[in-house]
């Protein structure tokens, strides 16, 4: 695509002190500038054909406004001063890091702060669209010639830093630093993911040493209650229960002895054994009112320590 502007003439006679040739058959180059993007650090350099004298035809019409949807008129800039080199690397990044990983900042040095560099590149004055660089312009047109026929020759040219943009000069070091931030926010991602690696793995270990422990514990508790089973609250009171069962057979063993002796015998029992016998009896019979008072009581529930 090129754009012909219509003081063509002027610029070349003030950019490079060109002087109109008589020579009817050649025809001079001219040289314009041309933005292929928003971003006023891409300029490409093309030539264009003119008359001689200054008394040419009306020149092409110029370019559709910007709100035409041509294909022609796709990536043509837009009349005014150039847009700031973006900043949106270092602020993405920023947020990033301030929003995601906010362990990140304290775990380690904060990066030096990038919109500084964004901000020095929007504060770069527009030289306008008739900017050349200065090693262009006391070249021939021959010179001029051969260098636009050279993409690498355009190349070296724009990104040279004796006739690099001041702005697309300040775009590359922003684009620097937020590569920089990027790279040492991925080593320390690096240094994060490795840690915790190390961590969930010890976590894990730690896990499968609980869960061996809980099953210990759990074998433990079942060896426990089969040593204490016969100190069991429900043990203890049948063994309660027993026993004044046993007392009161005791009882009427003792009943029954006495009876019996007395009609074998045939004979009267003497005052001594009768009051040998009375002590006896009277010591189980107070044994088993005590047996069944003590489950009388747990029946009614007022035992403490287990009911």
């Amino acid at each position: 695509m090129k754009v012909i502007h219509e003081d063509v003439t002027e610029l070349l006679r003030h950019s490079f002190n060109f002087q109109p040739q008589p020579q009817p058959h050649t025809l001079p180059l001219s040289l314009s500038i041309l933005t292929t993007s928003p971003s006023p650090t891409s300029h490409i350099l093309i030539m264009s054909s003119f008359p001689p004298d200054s008394h040419a035809p009306t020149p092409p019409i110029l370019p559709p406004k910007p709100s035409s949807q041509e294909p022609s008129r796709i990536g043509t800039p837009a009349s005014g001063a150039p847009p700031p080199p973006p900043s949106s690397l270092s602020e993405a990044g920023q947020q990033y890091r301030a929003a995601v990983i906010p362990g990140i900042s304290s775990s380690g040095a904060t990066p030096p702060p990038l919109p500084a560099v964004a901000r020095a590149a929007a504060e770069i004055p527009d030289p306008g669209d008739q900017w050349l660089p200065q090693v262009l312009q006391d070249k021939s047109k021959q010179d001029i010639a051969d260098i636009l026929t050279s993409p690498a020759l355009l190349n070296a040219l724009t990104n040279s830093p004796s006739s690099i943009h001041p702005s697309l000069l300040a775009s590359h070091q922003a684009l620097a630093s937020a590569l920089s931030s990027n790279t040492d926010l991925a080593s320390r991602l690096a240094d994060q993911e490795s840690r915790l690696a190390n961590q969930r793995s010890a976590a894990q270990a730690q896990l499968l040493s609980m869960h061996a422990l809980e099953r210990q514990w759990r074998q433990k508790q079942v060896d426990m209650d089969h040593a204490l089973a016969r100190f069991s609250p429900a043990a203890l009171y049948q063994l309660l229960g027993q026993s004044v069962q046993e007392q009161g057979l005791v009882c009427q063993a003792m009943e029954e002895s006495f009876l019996d002796s007395d009609g074998v015998d045939g004979g009267e029992t003497s005052e001594r054994e009768a009051a040998e016998w009375i002590r006896r009896y009277r010591e189980a019979k107070t044994q088993f009112y005590l047996r069944q008072e003590r489950k009388e009581r747990w029946d009614e529930g007022r035992v403490g320590g287990w009911r």
